[in-house]
């Protein structure tokens, strides 16, 4: 079972003199965050680590977000400040203020997250920084939501956590098709090479994961999940927003290269031919201990797997709710694909 290499994975670190602590440029776009900023930035700025600065990209943003920037600014001086100023005709995307603040970098190695997010630790940056030997060119973090009251809460943070197992699982069978961009890092030489956004600058979405499809082998990827590695933020508070969220990131999707589309489907179609078979032997009046025991079969399997890969990725409190959430994360990502074939016009904010 693929899952089971997360459920396994156990990271081997290298000896010191392997991961010499290079420059890095920590890079934030961010539109309209000026709460999120006040509140977030100052622990990314004071990251325990030798040599690094903060490159963040005020994409045309009307609030104060200028205004704590300077503010920070004055404090300190290795933030660095990107401005982007609303045009009446030219409309742009999130790739363009990425694009923008990797040119703006100073240095080789970029790591990415965003304006809402908090670092679990001071350690964040030198976590994921460690992982750059020999021929790595991209680390895969991972990015947990805080927990919070309600359905909605728990079932984003579980398709949150689904996500992960699979594109993390993925990368470590030497297959990595996927990243976040609220914990993500690679090199800008990498960038720079494969010409950045280019072949997917139409797409509004992706300047995460469509990078990483385009860019990540066997040979230049690797995960990182140490618990002070890990980037928090809270989700989407209402369906509405969350639905948007979804279907931008569909529309990113469709992009994927075809055997990454294909297994992906393959993935979503098995799970909801499973709860269709169930729904059928009911619907035949099937025995009852016969569709009790190929559920709890289902189920055993999912947990003995899911258990100690929850504990790693700080999700285990889901598992109380893994039979009604998984079901309908499943329903959720049919309804989702099909009303994604239909729609669009999609934006970043």
């Amino acid at each position: 079972m693929m899952h089971g290499r997360l459920r396994s994975y156990k990271r081997t670190d290298p000896a010191d003199s392997e991961h010499p602590q290079l420059p890095v440029s920590v890079i934030i776009c961010a539109r309209n965050e000026e709460k999120n900023l006040e509140e977030n930035l100052s622990l990314v700025l004071e990251q325990d680590y030798p040599s690094f600065e903060v490159v963040v990209v005020n994409d045309c943003s009307s609030d104060d977000s200028d205004l704590v920037l300077r503010q920070l600014s004055q404090k300190y001086p290795h933030l660095k400040v990107v401005t982007i100023k609303e045009h009446d005709r030219f409309k742009h995307g999130k790739k363009f203020a990425v694009t923008l603040g990797i040119k703006a970098a100073s240095n080789e190695h970029l790591l990415f997250t965003d304006a809402d997010c908090r670092p679990a630790s001071a350690e964040w940056i030198n976590m994921m920084q460690q992982n750059f030997v020999k021929n790595t060119e991209i680390v895969l973090g991972y990015s947990p939501y805080f927990r919070g009251k309600g359905f909605l809460n728990a079932f984003i943070r579980f398709e949150t956590f689904n996500t992960a197992i699979n594109y993390l699982s993925f990368a470590l069978a030497g297959h990595p098709y996927m990243g976040v961009g609220r914990n993500l890092s690679y090199t800008k030489s990498l960038f720079f090479k494969n010409k950045g956004f280019a072949s997917h600058i139409h797409i509004p979405s992706g300047d995460d994961d469509l990078f990483v499809n385009q860019n990540s082998t066997r040979e230049n990827t690797v995960i990182e999940i140490r618990p002070e590695s890990q980037v928090w933020s809270w989700p989407k508070r209402t369906w509405s927003s969350y639905w948007k969220q979804k279907i931008r990131h569909m529309g990113a999707g469709k992009a994927y290269k075809k055997s990454d589309k294909v297994i992906l489907s393959v993935q979503a179609a098995s799970a909801g031919l499973f709860y269709l078979l169930l729904f059928v032997l009911i619907v035949l009046k099937a025995q009852w201990w016969m569709l009790l025991g190929i559920y709890l079969v289902r189920l055993l399997v999912q947990l003995i797997v899911y258990y100690p890969t929850a504990k790693k990725l700080n999700n285990k409190d889901l598992l109380w709710w893994f039979p009604a959430l998984d079901l309908s994360y499943n329903f959720f990502i049919i309804v989702l694909s099909i009303i994604s074939l239909f729609k669009k016009k999609v934006k970043w904010k």
